[in-house]
């Protein structure tokens, strides 16, 4: 009585986008400020106060809503996969791909579980994760290559806007885009490897060609080590655009993605 399902195991139930690190292999239970946590093998036992609305049931299970869940993970993850659990929550849903028409949560119902939890644990990386995060991406792996791109000092691009043609009508939407320099960048997941997906990708980059836009395609293997190889990329093609970087005293204060 009194235990709800929280932090790592309530994301599992809500499928958030977790980092594979985070997976301890112990089940969370959080219990109500004042009891004594949970104590056994193979569980990690919380306390913590509940407001209204921060307890839901899923197939009987009672767990911690998605924005409490998030807040909780605040005290382990670090800000950038903070960010991207945020960005997935704020997506806006394509009908005609998901069973749903609206958000998992929105910055204003995020901000609210911070402001009811201003002495909790890690809320400072709950801030800045929800400073940082924007509606729009698509996946995890856009979410952390448009913050490698701020973390070093580029154009905050747009996220999945589409492009306008000279009459104003709208053509593709890549995952991040710089209007002002024409330059789209296209994150490729596995799925643009297969045969269908080429095509569709040199068709693609052929069109937005057309309209005078430089595509910048970014994989997997540009993003190690804290994606590098891309933001070259993104670099020279903004360069080459005309783009031209702030003095080194004037970028240092945008550095805002910290492990901390």
């Amino acid at each position: 009585p009194y235990s709800i399902a929280s932090h790592h195991s309530a994301a599992e139930v809500w499928e958030f986008p977790m980092p594979p690190f985070a997976d301890d292999g112990k089940l969370h239970i959080t219990r109500l400020t004042g009891m004594s946590p949970q104590r056994r093998d193979g569980v990690s036992g919380h306390t913590g106060q509940m407001f209204a609305g921060e307890i839901c049931v899923v197939d009987g299970l009672p767990l911690t809503s998605r924005e409490r869940t998030w807040l909780d993970l605040a005290q382990r993850l670090p800000i950038p996969d903070l960010t991207v659990i945020a960005d997935y929550l704020m997506r806006i849903p394509r009908p005609e791909y998901e069973n749903r028409m609206t958000p998992y949560a929105t910055k204003e119902s995020l901000q609210a579980a911070i402001d009811r939890h201003s002495g909790k644990r890690g809320i400072r990386k709950a801030r800045l994760a929800l400073e940082l995060s924007r509606i729009g991406a698509d996946s995890p792996p856009e979410t952390l290559l448009r913050l490698a791109l701020a973390d070093a000092g580029l154009p905050e691009p747009l996220v999945n806007t589409a492009i306008l043609d000279a009459g104003g009508n709208p053509h593709h939407q890549p995952d991040l885009s710089y209007p002002v320099y024409r330059v789209a960048v296209e994150y490729e997941g596995a799925g643009h490897s297969e045969s269908d997906q080429v095509e569709r990708d040199i068709s693609r980059e052929e069109r937005i060609r057309t309209l005078g836009w430089t595509e910048v395609r970014i994989s997997r293997r540009h993003m190690v080590d804290g994606g590098g190889a891309a933001v070259s990329k993104v670099r020279s093609a903004l360069i080459a655009a005309g783009w031209r970087p702030d003095p080194p005293d004037r970028r240092d204060g945008r550095k805002c993605v910290s492990q901390a």
